[in-house]
This record gives structure tokens, C-alpha cells and sequence, in this order.
């Protein structure tokens, strides 16, 4: 297997994993099961599945973004906005930082180098080295 295979496989990996972890939580929150709507009172906002059912259609949709290579970063983008929500939602109750804090970042750097990986548009838009030329 060659650098670039394995790179995107490595891609397609990190990003499998995030498309996984973003359909069972929009998943759950679209049903809404009942320890989505006590999550979401213990962290401050009202326990209503119609809030629940909100959260969980916009993270499927950029999910779904995601997950299609035409649209994939504006899904990244999308995606990252809501982790960051996430963070804020955390910060603000006094949640555990490495456990919870800062889980959206994780799963955001997640995303970004999933799509790193697999999508060479992205690769040359913020090259991780100077080119040849200017070494």
C-alpha cells in the first residue's frame, strides 16, 4: 500500500469514526430517549424532546454533509461550530475538562484530519510542510 492509500484510508477511518459517533447521538436525540432529556437538564437547558429532536436534526444534517465528499467542508465546518457549542455548554456548567470539555475538540481534530487525509484539496490549502522550492 502506497503513502497516499494508506493516508486515505487513514481518512476515511478517522472520519468513519466521527459519521459513527454523530448518527447514534443525533439518533438519540431524535427518538428522544430519556437520558438525552436528562442530559440536557443537567446541563441547564430545558428538558423538551422538541429541543432534543432540534439538536439532533442539525448534527445529523452536517453529519450528512460531512459524510459526502462534495460537501464534506462545509459539513467540517458545521460540525465544528456545533462541538463548539458543545464546549461552551460544558465550560459553563463546570463539567470535567479532559472528559468532557474537551470532547468536541477531540472529535472536531477528529474531523478536520479525517478530511485531511482523505481529501487532497484540503492537504494543499494548508500544506503541514513549506514546499520543496522554499526549503
Amino acid at each position: 500500500m502506497t503513502k497516499s492509500r494508506f493516508g486515505r484510508a487513514a481518512g476515511h477511518a478517522m472520519s468513519g469514526l466521527v459519521i459513527a459517533f454523530m448518527l447514534l447521538d443525533g439518533g438519540m436525540k431524535l427518538v428522544p430517549l430519556d437520558v438525552v432529556i436528562k442530559a440536557t437538564a443537567d446541563l441547564g437547558y430545558p428538558p423538551t424532546p422538541e429541543l432534543a429532536r432540534g439538536l439532533g436534526v442539525v448534527g445529523l444534517l452536517s453529519t450528512a454533509l460531512y459524510a459526502f465528499p462534495r460537501t464534506a467542508v462545509l459539513g467540517a465546518i458545521l460540525l465544528t461550530a456545533y462541538m463548539g457549542g458543545a464546549v461552551a455548554t460544558h465550560v459553563r456548567v463546570g463539567s470535567p475538562l479532559f472528559t468532557h470539555i474537551l470532547f468536541g475538540v477531540y472529535l472536531a481534530i477528529l474531523a478536520w484530519g479525517g478530511l485531511f487525509l482523505r481529501d487532497s484539496r484540503i492537504r494543499n490549502l494548508l500544506p503541514l510542510t513549506s514546499p520543496p522550492e522554499q526549503r
